[in-house]
């Protein structure tokens, strides 16, 4: 989920799946891919807020060790208002939640 409260200018939704796109394609861990995608929409327009949540299941824990095949893991990242207005994060958070049920 990636959601931003916009200052003065918008970005396209096909431009915030492109910047998912982009930084998922690359050799990293997911608290990193999660930190980019929101400072990355952050710097393009600059809005009052960022707020990014990615769910992944990693292949290591569903075929390897463990072998939990329903294991899912969540990393958050917020900016701007997301971090310091609990109202706002609040709402994003039931947005996505919603969302996914």
């Amino acid at each position: 989920s990636v959601g931003y409260l916009p200052k003065d200018r918008v970005i396209g939704l096909s431009k915030v799946a492109r910047i998912v796109e982009i930084f998922s394609r690359r050799l990293q861990v997911q608290e990193r891919l999660t930190r980019q995608i929101a400072e990355a929409i952050d710097e393009a327009i600059q809005p009052q807020g960022v707020a990014v949540i990615v769910e992944c299941v990693h292949m290591c824990m569903v075929m390897r060790g463990a072998e939990k095949v329903n294991t899912r893991t969540t990393t958050s990242a917020m900016i701007g208002i997301f971090l310091t207005d609990a109202k706002a994060r609040e709402e994003f958070l039931m947005l996505g939640h919603t969302r996914s049920l």
